[in-house]
């Protein structure tokens, strides 16, 4: 009859520590969710959108997307997927939840005007750095643009031909530059072969590039 009081006795414990870490277990995932709203609107903000702006992107009404924000709306995989299409970044990035598995960066080409960016990097905001590969284009007339960032440029392959103001330099494999993107500056092959090189720039710099839609 001990031995039957002593087991029951052990069943309340094992039942009380079941339900201490279940309950902690919610309180993250309570801490978790309430740390997404904040980095929705950090990142809104640092992508220069507004919440008018976001709405028409993902369908997702301004009412909606404010109360996420602020914390007032729980975030769920219906909010969440269309932000992260237009963020484009990774879900885990959103909730905040740390990467595990493969650490690879799995690369998906983007195309504009002929010229291909691979994204090197997957983290949010801040400076992005890709792979760059610009066609021999002959016969096309250099149009120089300005834009806010900076950008810092390293020659892989080919020679490249950097217009900044009015300088008209060519750079070899193994140069580097850096400059202002306020001063109207444009980048192609210096010769009839392809030229690749890696750029770095921040939010500025890739929609100037990559996300300039055609009108």
């Amino acid at each position: 009859m001990d031995d039957h009081r002593d087991d029951s006795r052990g069943d309340h414990r094992g039942d009380a520590h079941d339900d201490l870490r279940g309950d902690r277990r919610d309180d993250d995932l309570d801490g978790v969710l309430a740390a997404v709203g904040p980095r929705l609107r950090a990142l809104r903000r640092r992508r220069e959108l507004t919440l008018g702006d976001l709405a028409e992107r993902t369908g997702i009404s301004q009412s909606t997307l404010s109360r996420l924000e602020s914390g007032g709306r729980r975030p769920n995989l219906e909010l969440l997927l269309p932000l992260a299409r237009v963020y484009d970044v990774p879900l885990d990035e959103l909730v905040g939840a740390p990467r595990t598995g493969d650490p690879r960066v799995h690369l998906r080409p983007v195309r504009r005007h002929g010229t291909t960016f691979m994204p090197l990097t997957r983290r949010a905001g801040g400076m992005q750095a890709y792979k760059m590969i610009i066609p021999p284009r002959p016969g096309v007339e250099p149009d120089l643009k300005s834009h806010e960032g900076y950008e810092w440029l390293y020659v892989l392959n080919g020679r490249l031909r950097l217009m900044l103001g009015d300088r008209d330099l060519v750079l070899k494999p193994g140069e580097a530059a850096e400059f202002d993107t306020h001063v109207p500056h444009w980048m192609g092959s210096a010769d009839e072969e392809p030229v690749e090189l890696l750029v770095l720039f921040g939010h500025q710099g890739e929609r100037a590039h990559l996300r300039v839609r055609s009108r």
